[in-house]
């Protein structure tokens, strides 16, 4: 089986389809991730799916099974299946059991969410699958898709998911303020510094920066406004709120020397263009984001991508004392939750520091 890119002819939307052994679309993937585009989902996302779905698909070929009439069993054969090595999933090779797992927990435990996605989609439009992937608990799970009359019955048993595997939780990747400074000035170029500077002052995810618009920036009040909207260059913003974000006079500087030495009278809307690639004058794209990053990495010796810089500044302003639904706000995160999830661990340079500042370690009353 094969992903395969799709290109809309009439809106130039970018999606994802599997393609089968004859090389057609297979129809209940194709259904779901077709709805997957429908709802705007963003193509990264949509494209994440098949690849899950395309491992699973393959599984399933593998053992002669039908998606419709899998049994719980068989998802745990596949959970098994996915930590072998690619040369050892066709049962031709023997894999010892010191051989580590080709995939980690996290990973199994985000392809299993994929399709318990796809099964509830099916079970939406029709398809009857018996009680496949969801076992009954207690209600009151936050967040899903909840059925029609629900608050009569909630308080009865509901479905999720059954399968999980335990997964340490990974801390967020962030750069030092050194390593930040040292990239910025490895830029030969106001735009690409600006770009960064961008990334680390404001926590945008970097298809926000990459879709601003001039019309974006208020010089006066020193603020940057991220609108959800179609971009160009297929940039996206993700969320679905608009947020106003305050930012540095020193960022409103850099924006201002941009234009007058580098931007020139170009007649673009777009605050990140190509004016030394081509084609001229078109909005910057991710392709030409991730050829900076590289050349970057190779000139300064730092391996960073641009997400870092959103987990840097979330960071930065939890360490400076920056209230929580605060940071959740500049970040666009639809829950505080969220924040607290990803942000909010301590580590024990950030505890000793607490520690210390309480005096802790100091006029102690008991000597060891």
């Amino acid at each position: 089986m094969l992903v395969q890119r799709v290109l809309s002819p009439a809106s130039s939307l970018e999606s994802w389809t599997v393609l089968g052994a004859d090389d057609l679309p297979v129809a209940a993937i194709e259904r779901y991730l077709a709805y997957l585009t429908d709802i705007e989902r963003s193509p990264n996302t949509v494209k994440a799916y098949a690849h899950d779905l395309k491992d699973y698909f393959t599984f399933l070929d593998g053992c002669g099974l039908d998606w419709r009439e899998v049994r719980l069993e068989d998802i745990g054969e596949f959970v098994a299946w996915l930590r072998l090595p690619p040369t050892g999933r066709d049962g031709r090779v023997a894999i010892l059991p010191s051989v580590e797992h080709h995939v980690s927990a996290s990973t199994v435990n985000r392809k299993l969410s994929a399709l318990s996605a796809f099964y509830l989609h099916a079970a939406r439009n029709g398809v009857d699958l018996g009680e496949l992937l969801i076992t009954w608990g207690p209600a009151g799970r936050r967040g899903g898709w909840k059925p029609f009359l629900h608050h009569i019955s909630k308080g009865q048993p509901a479905a999720r998911r059954t399968i999980a595997l335990k997964a340490s939780r990974k801390l967020p990747r962030i750069l030092t303020a050194d390593e930040v400074q040292t990239i910025l000035d490895a830029c030969g170029r106001l735009r690409d510094r600006l770009l960064f500077a961008v990334l680390y002052d404001t926590g945008m995810r970097i298809g926000e920066a990459l879709g601003l618009r001039h019309e974006d920036i208020a010089a006066a009040e020193r603020e940057v406004t991220v609108f959800p909207r179609h971009n160009a260059n297929g940039a996206r913003t993700k969320s679905a709120n608009t947020r106003t974000i305050p930012v540095s006079a020193e960022l409103v500087r850099l924006y201002a020397d941009y234009l007058h030495e580098e931007y020139g009278d170009l007649d673009s809307d777009y605050v990140f263009v190509n004016l030394w690639g081509r084609p001229h004058g078109r909005p910057l794209a991710y392709p030409a984001v991730y050829d900076l990053v590289c050349r970057l990495r190779r000139q300064t010796g730092i391996d960073f991508d641009p997400h870092w810089y959103r987990h840097t500044t979330a960071t930065r302003l939890l360490r400076d004392g920056v209230a929580i639904e605060v940071v959740s706000a500049v970040l666009g995160h639809a829950s505080i939750t969220t924040t607290l999830e990803v942000y909010g661990h301590l580590t024990s340079e950030d505890a000793r520091r607490v520690l210390e500042a309480a005096g802790w370690f100091a006029g102690r009353r008991v000597s060891w």
